[in-house]
């Protein structure tokens, strides 16, 4: 077995920090102060980490916000995808992707 096998193995799946978690969970309380959201998911996979937020729970998520560290030195580790797969807003820092949220910039368009 090669040591990039061995090391990928040994890693383990992609989580989000603290802080990080922190910053995801206060966006998600202000939208859904603001009725826009009212369910999320978390997933941990072995090459990224995934927060997904939902309109209904019974639906797909309107968003999702995925951590890739694979990409943090090429396009940046951060990204926002839309409904249908469409990257949003990409970057290297999560607090400068999370401003795609900001009231005044963002809209849900039914």
């Amino acid at each position: 077995m090669s040591f990039e096998a061995y090391s990928t193995a040994v890693a383990g799946p992609v989580f989000f920090e603290r802080k990080e978690l922190d910053a995801l969970m206060r966006l998600y309380g202000r939208m859904v102060a603001a009725g826009e959201w009212r369910d999320y998911g978390i997933a941990g996979l072995k090459d990224m980490a995934v927060f997904s937020v939902f309109r209904r729970a019974s639906e797909a998520p309107l968003y999702r916000i995925e951590k890739r560290p694979d990409l943090a030195r090429r396009q940046g580790a951060w990204a926002v995808v839309g409904q249908g797969g469409h990257v949003l807003k990409r970057g290297h820092e999560l607090g400068q992707v999370l401003r795609l949220f900001d009231k005044g910039k963002f809209s849900v368009v039914e």
